[in-house]
């Protein structure tokens, strides 16, 4: 189980649906070697088996919560309070829903327009813009583009795009920064490996979904891999407090950045997934979007969803035909079988009601409340989330994917190679390689990156000055700007 280098070598050509199986084989099951038995006994303690009986308590008291209030849980902030400073009861609200809406940070009209010039980026490209599993993908949105005529079939609404200028607009817009300057502030780090106060760009994909679409239906997950949260050590850190035993479990911090810096995330090379340290997952709305449009599901109680799915692995059910949640029924050890519930080597984290009973993912799993253009929607790295597995609206739901991502070397190593491949017009190093917008007439260039975002892109150097001007030197050196 050792760890291969960071970013050895581009990805592996795929799409999205590689990453997840509940995109391409719902019902596949993966085999361990039976060192991840040996796992399980090295991480165990005779403490967690308490630990698994309050964690399932206060899980059935949350899932019962989350099903009473709904879209409530999740927090709703504005671009003004970004700018004012969140209030203590704010930051406290993120924190425990491990989420939030933040509304107007762009321009309605701009996301409308930058939306309109990726539909004419990809109708000047016909046959040459890879979408994230059906062929027939590229000529149903160019249909519904031009026409608004009928729903398309058989089509999957995520593109293999990286290098729009609507996407780089967007990542590098000033709100946008300001944005994640202030999301990465709820982290904390006393490493002194990780500048929460500098944002820079994670090149992601973007969506555009059809209404009538039932393909995208992406399942209860989690990112930044799976069985590597309990097989690397340093990622596995991350999780001592849950792991420790007894009623540790209490004191666990989701926000604490300092073991995440260089923590493994893929050991497996697995394809669409991410390497770096990325604490807050987010969307840009391109599209007026609700409950009920194909729009996002996270189930908003980090910490203590957290802690159950890092302790399930070790325990089973007594009776595997009984459909009882007590813990009376669910307190036999499961040290001897190698496999992880729900997860798989180069795969995602992802979640059911086979392999993770006691969220009741029926009722705990809330839609997003209803977004406009310019609004973003932000989400912890280690949150359960899905996408709506119908849309059922009448216009599309749209998104850029545009994550908080700070400065460290680990990551100042992949915007070397993120930067480079931009510049290029080729995939983000995390994605499915390929010659992707490399000759396409119109893709972004620097010229198109709002001055305040050079840094944030690998275009600048950081300031030398102060507290980080180690990090800051150290990352300088490795993008070599001058």
């Amino acid at each position: 189980m050792s760890s291969p280098a960071l970013h050895s070598g581009p990805r592996r050509p795929a799409d999205i649906s590689a990453a997840f199986s509940s995109l391409s084989s719902p019902n596949q099951k993966y085999v361990f070697p039976h060192s991840f038995a040996q796992l399980k006994r090295k991480i165990w303690k005779d403490g967690l088996l308490q630990s698994w009986k309050e964690v399932l308590e206060e899980l059935e008291v949350t899932a019962v919560r989350i099903a009473e209030r709904g879209d409530s849980m999740i927090p709703r902030v504005t671009m003004e309070s970004i700018r004012n400073g969140l209030s203590a009861e704010e930051l406290s609200n993120i924190r425990t829903a491990g989420c939030v809406v933040v509304k107007g940070v762009l321009p309605k009209e701009a996301l409308l327009t930058w939306k309109q010039d990726i539909r004419d980026y990809v109708a000047a490209h016909p046959g040459q813009v890879k979408g994230a599993r059906f062929p027939s993908l590229i000529s149903n949105l160019i249909t519904y583009t031009e026409h608004r005529a009928g729903f398309p079939t058989g089509n999957v609404q995520v593109f293999e795009l990286y290098n729009t200028v609507s996407q780089i607009r967007a990542r590098t817009h000033p709100n946008v920064l300001e944005t994640h300057r202030a999301l990465l502030a709820l982290w904390h780090d006393r490493s002194g490996d990780v500048s929460l106060d500098t944002p820079i760009s994670y090149f992601d994909r973007l969506r555009i979904r059809i209404p009538g679409d039932s393909k995208f239906a992406l399942g209860p997950h989690v990112d930044g891999g799976s069985v590597e949260r309990w097989e690397d050590p340093e990622y596995r850190s991350c999780f001592n407090k849950i792991l420790e035993g007894g009623s540790a479990w209490k004191e666990y911090d989701a926000y604490d950045a300092a073991p995440r810096a260089h923590a493994k995330q893929d050991l497996h090379e697995a394809s669409s997934q991410c390497s770096i340290f990325r604490p807050w997952q987010g969307w840009t709305a391109m599209s007026s979007t609700g409950p009920g449009e194909g729009t996002l599901r996270v189930f908003p109680s980090l910490s203590i969803a957290t802690a159950y799915w890092m302790l399930r692995p070790f325990f089973k059910p007594r009776d595997p035909s009984s459909t009882s949640l007590k813990w009376e029924d669910w307190n036999e050890l499961d040290l001897d079988g190698p496999a992880f519930a729900g997860t798989g080597l180069g795969v995602g984290q992802e979640f059911s009601d086979a392999t993770h009973p006691h969220l009741r993912l029926a009722q705990t799993m809330v839609s997003m409340p209803h977004v406009e253009p310019g609004d973003q929607v932000y989400w912890h790295c280690d949150m359960i989330h899905a996408v709506e597995g119908y849309h059922g609206g009448k216009g599309d739901a749209s998104v850029m994917y545009i994550p908080a991502v700070p400065l460290t070397l680990e990551n100042a190593q992949y915007l070397r190679d993120q930067r480079n491949n931009f510049l290029a017009g080729l995939p983000a190093p995390d994605f499915p390689a390929g010659p992707g917008e490399s000759t396409f007439v119109g893709r972004a260039t620097a010229e198109d990156v709002y001055p305040g975002g050079l840094g944030a892109m690998g275009l600048e150097k950081f300031g030398v000055e102060g507290n980080e001007s180690k990090l800051f030197a150290e990352a300088n050196r490795i993008l070599a700007v001058a």
